[in-house]
């Protein structure tokens, strides 16, 4: 059930754009799949599912792996690492790192495989993006801003009432 239920949560997120696990938890509830939050959390997990932008400005699931998944770990760790940031041009993408981490980041971005990308040329701190269209170059840089998003740290010191 487990492996059926799973297949099914990547046909859904390929098929829909789905953001929160309570609109997964509906959507396999609706086709007969009993399911809680934790089980939905579980399986996120165990997919390796991770949160783009999608075209509404919201956030929705994708999958990324593409292979062995410490591997696809470790590329999105340097992408992150590296970028400052990524701007679409014609069907280039120009993506900005920070200094010296140009070639690693244009490595880790060949080996995510995006169907998109045909190539990479990288200097010291930019990476020149190759792709077919400018339609495909901008959601090369949706993609890039997606993985490469640091969540905003919490302030959690109190503030005294005035």
């Amino acid at each position: 059930m487990k492996k059926k239920r799973q297949k099914r949560i990547i046909e859904i997120i390929r098929q829909y754009e789905v953001g929160t696990q309570e609109e997964l938890a509906e959507r396999l509830k609706n086709e007969g799949f009993s399911v809680t939050q934790a089980t939905i959390s579980r399986d996120i997990r165990e997919l390796k599912l991770s949160k783009l932008t999608a075209e509404g400005g919201g956030l929705k699931y994708v999958v990324l792996e593409q292979g062995e998944g410490y591997l696809e770990n470790r590329y999105v760790r340097v992408l992150r690492e590296a970028y400052s940031s990524a701007a679409a041009a014609q069907n280039l993408v120009v993506v900005r790192t920070v200094s010296g981490m140009a070639m690693a980041a244009a490595a880790a971005l060949d080996a995510l495989r995006f169907p998109e990308i045909m190539g990479c040329i990288a200097g010291d701190d930019t990476i020149f993006v190759a792709v077919h269209t400018g339609e495909e170059a901008r959601a090369v840089v949706d993609k890039i801003r997606g993985i490469t998003a640091k969540e905003e740290p919490v302030n959690r010191k109190k503030t005294q009432a005035q």
